[in-house]
């Protein structure tokens, strides 16, 4: 661990990139998943299909709050005034029935929030205004629910309207600021409802259609498992987000619309995977990750925190052959037996895919449930057989790597030492021999790697008080770490340090250090290049925060 790096390859710099682009189209959508689950709770409690409907499948009928919440009732006959009502077509004519919340909340609530959060993400507070204004053109210019068009009109009408304002930054004469400010804003954002109702809803219509067609077409000819070749390489390479809220969630939330339950949220949110993973790791793994696995399971299926899984894969690549091929059994179970959720399981828990798989009914639950336990199993069952053939070769490797390590260091000091020779001698049966081992494997080889001018240690003489851990979502590993820091700190009595958790896109100069898994520190250096920059590969047990700890406590004895 340490703030000396490599220069970023172009490869470094391509993944970074899509990483980027990635995060972007997550964080339209993630900071507003409750408001995804209020909806989808809703929806299964009180359509006619839910859990209190008129149909519901457990015979819960709660009259008439079912039809005044969920919609569609006759306000005629149920008599409750004053609510919405919008006028409908019955078996007796027409009649003027509830709207109700889920109606609303899935057309104009959720697009809003998107588009907003995304106008804020580019310009601000001023982005996030006009970005609703416009893409109230685009919810009303179309029949359908308009994510795709407000992950799209959000961020395009933040961007013009920061165009807008460098025409006359600057030249402005005093007091007229806020005249200028607010009825330029005003003044554009009608210009691109408008264009939003005419141009822009029409666009987002065929793109919809074309995108449902798509995704109708792979269903029809069976081939929506091929997905899994894409989506599991990409979820390793901390893309899940982006793919499971960036593009499945739009597209599955208008077709959970439409029925009810859309398979869409299954694709990449199934915990199975991961779980048969770590299983595989827990019994044919070596070293520090077969002592970890166990642990991180509990962390992955109950927790949801996907990205505890990634470095397992990572450090055996061969292993993500087994993802593919346990995702693509849990979309061919859904896919063939109709199993699916009604709103979008955040984080992928079995917990939040429970709750999410319920509404539909007990049968929709128990294909879900099949699902998973199949692509656990079919993960386990591939990933076991490439642990277990190249097992012993492992061994060894993990041996020739340290002795490298040690030989290496040795060169580059051009001396042995009592150290060097202990670490040798290390038993392997002995377990606090072999963490002391691994840790200084990690000081060793940042040594060998920067030439003996780094030792794997916290380089930095500025005194750290904010110490923040940075994910690419900021909700889920970053939170975790935290949590685990902020212990450690408790236990070390040192009470006047901060530990919060962040987006890598949220960070900023107040950050003092900033702590990320190693896939991530290229982007964190990047948005934050004045801080100090830790990597970790073990969200759970890091060395590292040990680290950070006897760091903050030494300055706090030298006083600095």
């Amino acid at each position: 661990m340490t703030t000396t790096s490599a220069p970023a390859t172009g490869m470094n710099k391509a993944r970074v990139g899509v990483q980027r682009f990635g995060t972007f189209l997550s964080g339209m959508i993630m900071p507003n998943i409750a408001a995804f689950i209020a909806w989808g709770f809703i929806t299964m409690l009180f359509i006619p299909a839910g859990f209190f409907g008129a149909d519901s499948p457990f015979g819960w009928h709660w009259y008439p709050v079912a039809e005044i919440i969920g919609g569609g009732g006759d306000q005629a006959v149920i008599g409750w005034q004053g609510s919405m009502v919008q006028l409908a077509e019955g078996d007796g004519g027409n009649f003027l029935a509830y709207v109700g919340l889920v109606g609303p909340m899935v057309v104009y609530l959720l697009p809003l929030l998107i588009a907003n959060t995304a106008g804020r993400m580019v310009y601000g507070e001023r982005g996030g205004v006009v970005a609703s204004i416009a893409t109230v053109g685009v919810i009303v210019g179309t029949d359908i629910p308009m994510f795709l068009g407000a992950m799209i009109m959000g961020p395009l009408a933040a961007l013009i309207t920061k165009w807008m304002d460098r025409i006359w930054d600057g030249k402005i004469k005093p007091g007229f600021e806020m005249l200028i400010n607010n009825f330029s804003a005003g003044i554009l954002g009608m210009i691109l409802a408008i264009v939003g109702f005419f141009v822009f809803g029409p666009v987002m219509l065929g793109i919809s259609a074309v995108l449902g067609g798509a995704v109708g077409w792979l269903v029809d000819m069976s081939l929506l498992p091929l997905v899994s070749i894409i989506v599991e390489p990409a979820k390793v390479l901390f893309l899940n987000n982006a793919i499971n809220h960036g593009v499945f969630t739009p597209l599955g939330i208008e077709q959970a619309a439409e029925t009810g339950k859309s398979i869409l949220f299954l694709i990449e949110a199934n915990p199975g995977p991961g779980l048969g993973l770590l299983l595989a790791f827990t019994f044919f793994g070596v070293g520090a990750a077969k002592a970890s696995a166990p642990g991180a399971i509990i962390i992955q299926f109950f927790g949801g925190i996907h990205e505890i899984y990634f470095p397992y894969a990572l450090s055996k690549p061969m292993t993500i052959l087994a993802l593919i091929a346990g995702g693509a059994t849990g979309v061919t179970t859904n896919m063939l037996l109709g199993g699916g959720l009604a709103f979008p399981a955040a984080p992928g828990s079995i917990i939040a895919v429970t709750a999410a798989a319920i509404g539909p009914g007990i049968g929709n639950l128990l294909v879900v449930y099949l699902s998973v336990i199949l692509a656990a199993t079919v993960t386990f069952l591939v990933a076991g057989v490439i642990l277990r053939a190249s097992r012993k070769r492992d061994l060894l490797a993990e041996a020739d790597a340290f002795g490298a390590a040690i030989s290496q260091t040795e060169a580059n000091k051009g001396k042995s030492s009592a150290a060097m020779d202990a670490l040798r001698a290390s038993d392997g049966k002995d377990r606090v021999a072999v963490h002391d081992a691994e840790e200084a494997v990690d000081k060793l080889e940042t040594e060998a790697e920067t030439a003996g001018l780094a030792d794997g240690g916290i380089l930095t003489t500025k005194r750290v008080q904010n110490i923040v851990f940075a994910c690419d979502a900021g909700m889920g590993s970053s939170a975790m770490g935290a949590s685990v820091l902020r212990n450690k700190f408790k236990k070390a009595g040192i009470e006047d340090v901060t530990v919060v958790n962040k987006a890598i896109a949220n960070l900023d100069a107040s950050a003092d250090l900033v702590i990320t898994q190693n896939q991530l520190t290229d982007r964190a250096r990047k948005q934050t290049p004045n801080a100090v920059h830790v990597s970790v590969d073990n969200f759970m047990n890091s060395p590292r925060y040990d680290e950070v700890v006897g760091l903050v406590r030494d300055q706090h004895q030298d006083g600095v």
